[in-house]
């Protein structure tokens, strides 16, 4: 967890993306404080395509019906299933920052 909150920060200044130091932010709060997303919620919140980050775990609650690229801190089993069957993919956020380093057309939801 350390490593990803450094990589990030770094990310943040290379970059100039401010979405990484908001996701670094959110991290490195106590693990109490650390969100936990439904599936329902991305459905609810995302277009087909979008990239999401959930500073968090997602869970498996609700559906969804459309392609979405989730990258998160964790996913449950239930949770990947539905969004590999809705057409997604599901990574974890070091893949993000390599996908997209620049951070462009990011959503934070959590």
């Amino acid at each position: 967890l350390r490593l990803l909150i450094e990589t990030l920060l770094d990310y943040y200044r290379k970059y100039n993306a401010s979405a990484w130091r908001a996701i670094a932010e959110e991290l490195a709060k106590s693990s109490r404080r650390r969100r936990a997303v439904n599936v329902s919620k991305i459905n609810r919140h995302t277009k087909p395509g979008d990239y999401v980050v959930v500073p968090g775990k997602v869970l498996s609650a609700g559906e969804l019906d459309h392609p979405v690229v989730v990258a998160a801190l964790g996913f449950s089993k239930a949770a990947i299933e539905k969004i590999q069957r809705a057409g997604g993919r599901a990574i974890s956020i070091f893949e993000l920052l390599k996908e997209n380093p620049e951070g462009r057309g990011i959503k934070i939801i959590g």
